[in-house]
């Protein structure tokens, strides 16, 4: 089977299709372990499933954290699905880029080579006062849940003094992945503002167990937790998120950012 390996803001994941369902009667999951944790080599943060379209999207998306569980969505795998949707044939119109996640239809649109725009999923859950608990401490933070079924974030505030030890703030993240104050779980992004519409955040991903270099969906729950429109800096590079708001309501929700297509080869899932 072919697989690509794709990054959006660095955010790395395998891009395989699975056009018969071998795959999937196979289960991707296992796979998704093999792939993205290998005993040697480069971790990678999820693997995304294309398969066909269940009505008249373009195509279906399936996304596999790295661990093997299914998530609900992943803002800048979405990216990267629809520039592996426009190059391989699959996208009637560039502009107009439909296709289906766990979490919902995404819509999105090819800008340039490299840059492409979805529409995330509104926010089904926004709780502005939520108490994270964990053995250590109670922190104050924003949970948001993107799509219906959510996918669960905690936007916690930091000042910048934080990033200067990321070992620490990496614990302090696993600790509140785990909270019992998410049903769920939680993905938990840590948040300082540094100037006007723009902050700085970084990701302890539900699924990958660590931080990624970035968050897609992460970074639209920082924008609705703060109800703005924002430039968000992560390690891997800057993304954009996009709000189009009734008064005080989402109404839609847009994450632009880069994307790059790194290598490609073949795997055998025997051993899947």
């Amino acid at each position: 089977m072919e697989m690509i390996r794709m990054n959006g803001a660095g955010n790395s994941f395998f891009v395989l299709e699975d056009p018969e369902g071998e795959l999937r009667r196979r289960g991707p999951g296992a796979l998704a372990r093999q792939l993205c944790r290998p005993e040697e080599g480069e971790q990678t943060d999820g693997m995304i499933v294309i398969i066909p379209a269940a009505g008249d999207e373009d195509f279906g998306m399936l996304f596999y954290n790295a661990d093997g569980s299914l998530g609900e969505m992943c803002g800048n795998g979405a990216r990267c699905a629809a520039r592996y949707g426009v190059e391989h044939g699959l996208v009637r119109d560039d502009q107009q880029i439909r296709f289906l996640a766990t979490a919902g239809e995404i819509r999105g649109r090819r800008i340039t080579e490299d840059l492409y725009e979805v529409r995330l999923n509104n926010p089904s859950v926004v709780d502005r006062h939520r108490l994270a608990v964990t053995p250590e401490e109670t922190v104050p933070c924003c949970y948001v849940e993107l799509g219906n079924p959510g996918i669960p974030h905690a936007v916690v505030r930091v000042g910048p003094e934080a990033f200067e030890d990321l070992d620490a703030l990496r614990e302090r993240g696993r600790a509140l992945r785990y909270s019992a104050s998410f049903p769920k779980g939680a993905n938990v992004s840590f948040v300082c503002p540094t100037g006007e519409s723009c902050v700085r955040a970084i990701t302890f991903e539900r699924g990958v167990e660590d931080f990624t270099l970035a968050c897609g969906t992460g970074a639209g729950a920082i924008a609705v937790s703060l109800g703005e429109s924002l430039q968000v800096a992560m390690p891997g590079g800057t993304l954009s998120i996009r709000l189009v708001k009734d008064g005080g309501t989402v109404k839609e929700l847009y994450l632009t950012g880069p994307t790059e297509v790194e290598c490609s080869g073949t795997g055998d899932l025997t051993e899947a």
